[in-house]
């Protein structure tokens, strides 16, 4: 199944580099439909006008940000010289507290296929 996703610059630039093999979103209805093998295309805000596509090698599921950060090193998102908290800060101007008890955490690992 092929699934679309908007990201931001810095993130989508890490992504296209290399750099960052987890993608992070919410557990929300459109990414439970993700499964591990899938292929996913992601448009560079804002224009959305390029685009890359990456294979899903795995789905890392929690129940917050925090315990998702704290298994995996901040290198697989491309942030390794972040702290906890500079983490935790960038996520949540991104989702908010409540969104992620509604809905859990999912961490997407991915590998680009095509620029």
């Amino acid at each position: 199944m092929l699934h679309e996703m908007r990201l931001f610059e810095e993130p989508f630039e890490l992504i296209k580099a290399g750099k960052k093999i987890i993608e992070i979103r919410l557990n929300d209805e459109k990414r439970q439909k993700v499964s591990i093998g899938d292929e996913i295309v992601f448009y560079k805000l804002p224009d959305c006008k390029e685009s890359i596509k990456v294979k899903v090698l795995g789905l890392l599921h929690y129940c917050s940000f925090e315990l998702l950060y704290k298994d995996i090193p901040f290198s697989y998102f491309g942030r390794e010289e972040y702290t906890m908290e500079e983490m935790l800060e960038g996520t949540y101007k991104i989702y908010t507290k409540e969104q992620e008890r509604k809905y859990g955490v999912l961490g997407i690992r991915i590998e680009l296929v095509e620029l």
